[in-house]
């Protein structure tokens, strides 16, 4: 084999804390996350454990506020910390991702008092969330949801079926949106619920193509009852909280996928290196070095394309049209560069011995969790041309 390791992603990052912060992610990736992984996914083993070690090290709440356990990194610095991690894992770093979302919007909406009481967990105390949107029959269609909250006195009554629930099952909160007025999107209310309330059950996780370390299960709330002081926000403002969540939650996407296609741009590059055939390492030969050199080009423009948007969310200025494009080009290139990688491992990237036949099937899911691309092409033209008239 050859004795080149992959090289460090440059990072242009702002301060020296972030530095030394990207530095921990790698040790902690190198150590604890990357020697386990393609064990763990081929048995679907969840990894517990290991987010437990990233609530510890202040990993689980970078971007939120220092008052409450978060680690008051911005988005620049986030998402990079996800994309390491992603590279590791995927299960890691869209499970970090995730969590983050399920914070997002009592962090964004939520009283002070509300706050105090559970973003310290939450955010620094070893909980893990989930967030519960997507139903069996609403998936791209989220304002169609039918889960419904009935108030009852000081309490809500949540009876429904929630979808596609990343973390479902073994998270210890989640941020849930039920219906609690009229059809369409200002009858949806967010709402905090405790794992362990009497009530919510998780069915058998999804049998998945990849990602089988990461449990993906419906949820059934069954006249799950929570107190009024668990209502994220107005009655009714729960869309709007949903989709402020979604538009950072697609740059968390966007940081993965560019993780992921890291690693099989770095398996790719280190196997055709040490692969020789007709008497020449395979890297010589110009066919497969533009290939590598169209794969590395995908995989810097997404990340300047994800790191352009984060620097406007850190900004204060709108960033969901580059949000959605971001998610959009970053995720179709990590399947057409894992997909590369493993051509040019020829036979042996079709096996399980090397790492880019699980990079592939795990890319695939980037293109739909959290807005299909389809999804992102239309709000990037309502961006662009207004809303449809049809």
């Amino acid at each position: 084999m050859t004795d080149r390791a992959p090289q460090p992603v440059d990072r242009q990052l702002p301060t020296e804390e972030s530095r030394d912060l990207l530095a921990l992610v790698r040790e902690i990736a190198q150590r604890e996350i990357r020697p386990r992984a393609a064990e763990e996914e081929d048995s679907g083993r969840f990894p517990r454990e290991v987010f437990t070690l990233l609530s510890e090290a202040g990993l689980l709440g970078l971007p939120y506020d220092g008052s409450f356990g978060g680690g008051e990194q911005p988005y620049e610095v986030y998402l990079q910390v996800l994309e390491e991690l992603a590279a590791a894992r995927l299960t890691i770093g869209l499970g970090v991702s995730v969590h983050s979302l399920a914070c997002h919007g009592l962090a964004g909406y939520g009283s002070k008092e509300q706050q105090s009481a559970h973003l310290p967990a939450m955010l620094g105390g070893g909980l893990l969330g989930a967030y519960c949107l997507s139903e069996p029959a609403a998936g791209s269609d989220a304002a169609s949801l039918t889960t419904k909250a009935v108030r009852d006195g000081d309490e809500w009554v949540i009876t429904g079926t929630k979808a596609w629930i990343t973390h479902g099952g073994v998270a210890d909160f989640y941020t849930v949106l039920a219906r609690t007025g009229a059809p369409g999107p200002k009858g949806i209310t967010a709402f905090l619920v405790p794992g362990d309330v009497e009530g919510l059950t998780a069915a058998v996780p999804e049998k998945k193509m990849g990602m089988k370390g990461s449990p993906t299960a419906q949820l059934h709330f069954d006249g799950v009852r929570v107190p009024d002081s668990r209502r994220i926000g107005e009655e009714g403002q729960g869309f709007t909280i949903a989709l402020a969540a979604l538009d950072a939650g697609r740059l968390g996407i966007a940081a993965c996928a560019v993780g992921v296609a890291q690693a099989a741009l770095d398996e790719a590059v280190t196997y055709a290196l040490d692969r020789k055939q007709f008497g020449h390492p395979i890297a010589d030969f110009q066919g497969l070095r533009f290939m590598l050199a169209d794969m590395a080009t995908k995989i810097e423009a997404g990340r300047a394309l994800y790191l352009a948007a984060a620097r406007l969310r850190d900004a204060g200025k709108p960033f969901s049209r580059q949000a959605a494009m971001a998610k959009l080009f970053c995720t179709d290139a990590a399947m057409s560069v894992t997909t590369d990688a493993v051509q040019i491992l020829g036979g042996y990237g079709y096996t399980a011995d090397f790492p880019v036949e699980r990079l592939m099937r795990e890319a695939k899911v980037l293109q739909i969790v959290e807005g299909t691309n389809q999804i992102q092409r239309m709000v990037i033209a309502r961006h662009l041309a207004g809303p449809e008239t049809r």
